[in-house]
């Protein structure tokens, strides 16, 4: 066992002039399994880069162990799985590598097949099981999860909780809560460890958040009682003062000592009433200060006039001699929050794509409502680039309404001037969705919507969906999701 410390890190890009993190410190413990927690675009990767060395920084960081990084950066795709491994790790054991394998359920012949000719998860498994072969080193887990179908998800979770000393970027709760004992969590002026799994680091979080709403109330009450109260007094005092150069009452003579030292006395109270409020404003300005803002989304939702929206009925789809999924049968009907299952290559894309009137060659009935109304969400970002007005515009949507979703996912207004080719995956994510909502459809259709999305967004999502209730498909494989949307489940 031994201490990650880090001591007054301040760091911030070049051609930015606010700091990504300013003076923190905290300490690590290298046998402990941390989930990594916040709003896209916060510093997640950046932080694992400045562990790194990538970047320069000021303050200090200073470990007896080597930082590894996940994924690792794969040049010669087309070589065979085990020369990668070599390349990546050139005097492993090849035992080891059998073993690592074998708990993440990977045949040995994969190691003889080009790596480009694995799938995405069968990737994820080998270059995780490379990567825990690495011996004295802390290692950096960037979201191994995307892209990775539910049974997949479950077994890398598994294999992760045997394992110790990292740092787990990821948004998927269930995943997380399964293998994970401390949470980091990047919070919007600071970086906090607590021990736990998400789940409880959410709760208390939440209880956190509502303690600092009901004392931040408290405290504005007061802060308005004092203020009424030292301008009540100070005005007290200014006409008791005044009086010591009035007139006599009565025809007795004036006690100007006695109406001065009240006077005084009064002014004093003044004083004290206003270092009181001063404190409360003092105390008030500490709390909030890592309130994440999560307003509420909303969505336009079309009436169809007809309850039935999609048939499908035995349909097959197959790609020349290679059949995707066979038999498919199930209806849309207004209302229904449809997640579709599978393993990654069962044929969910496919049927989407046949549903949103692709040109798709299948077998079988499919019908779909006559001027029916679509909005979809496509699993590929890569084609988002320019700058945010443009494609509002180019998209047929209002820009305002538009930029304010996106302010309410956790946009700052930095990022709208800036060109889209340069956002998180996150962000690109968070694009498409803004947009899906600023259109007004009778299905929503959306593919793996939430992958490199942060979890508050997605918990965000889910109360926008529960609230109003839009007939959706979706295809995502984050588990908390589908158990909390869906009302009714196709398995592919």
């Amino acid at each position: 066992m031994s201490l990650i410390k880090v001591v007054n890190l301040t760091f911030a890009y070049d051609d930015s002039y606010d700091n990504i993190f300013e003076n923190v410190s905290f300490q690590i413990d290298t046998e402990w399994k941390l989930g990594f927690t916040g709003r896209n675009g916060r510093g997640k990767t950046t932080f694992l880069n400045l562990l790194l060395g990538n970047y320069e920084y000021s303050g200090t960081v200073s470990a007896n162990v080597s930082f590894e990084y996940f994924p690792f950066n794969v040049v010669n795709k087309e070589n065979n799985t085990v020369d990668v491994i070599s390349d990546i790790l050139p005097d492993y054991l090849h035992w080891k590598l059998l073993r690592e394998l074998s708990l993440l359920e990977v045949s040995e012949d994969i190691l003889d097949r080009p790596f480009n000719s694995l799938s995405y998860g069968e990737q994820t498994k080998v270059l995780l099981a490379a990567l825990f072969l690495k011996e004295n080193s802390f290692l950096l887990i960037d979201e191994p999860t995307n892209h990775l179908d539910m049974t997949a998800r479950k077994l890398v979770s598994d294999y992760l909780k045997t394992k110790s000393g990292f740092i787990l970027v990821s948004h998927d709760r269930a995943f997380l809560d399964n293998c994970v004992d401390h949470i980091l969590s990047i919070n919007k002026t600071n970086i906090e460890i607590q021990k736990g799994d998400f789940s409880g680091w959410w709760e208390n979080k939440k209880r956190q958040d509502s303690f600092e709403f009901g004392e931040n109330e408290k405290l504005r009450k007061d802060i308005q009682r004092l203020s009424d109260s030292a301008k009540r007094t100070s005005s007290w005092s200014q006409e008791v003062e005044k009086t010591k150069n009035g007139t006599n009452n009565s025809g007795s003579k004036l006690d100007k000592g006695y109406v001065g030292h009240k006077a005084a006395k009064m002014m004093k109270r003044s004083k004290s009433i206003e270092t009181r409020q001063q404190a409360a404003l003092d105390e008030k300005s500490r709390l909030l200060k890592n309130i994440e803002d999560s307003d509420s989304l909303k969505i336009s939702q079309l009436a169809y006039h007809k309850n039935r929206l999609v048939e499908l009925e035995n349909v097959s789809i197959d790609y020349g001699e290679t059949m995707i999924c066979q038999e498919i049968s199930f209806t849309i009907e207004q209302g229904d929050r449809i997640a579709l299952i599978g393993k990654n290559g069962s044929g969910k894309s496919s049927i989407i794509k046949l549903i949103c009137g692709e040109n798709i060659s299948y077998t079988g009935t499919f019908r779909k409502g006559s001027q029916l109304k679509l909005s979809y969400v496509s699993q590929d970002t890569s084609h988002l680039q320019g700058n945010l007005t443009d494609y509002a515009a180019n998209n047929k949507i209002e820009e305002s309404l538009f930029k304010a979703i996106l302010r309410k996912l956790g946009f700052s207004r930095v990022q709208f001037e800036k060109d889209m080719s340069a956002f998180s995956g996150g962000q690109k994510k968070k694009v498409l969705i803004a947009k899906s909502l600023c259109e007004q459809a009778h299905l929503y259709i959306w593919d793996e919507p939430l992958n490199y999305i942060d979890v508050l967004s997605r918990i965000q999502i889910e109360e926008l969906l529960l609230k109003y209730q839009p007939t959706i498909l979706f295809v995502e494989h984050d588990k908390a999701f589908g158990e909390n949307i869906a009302t009714k489940f196709v398995n592919i």
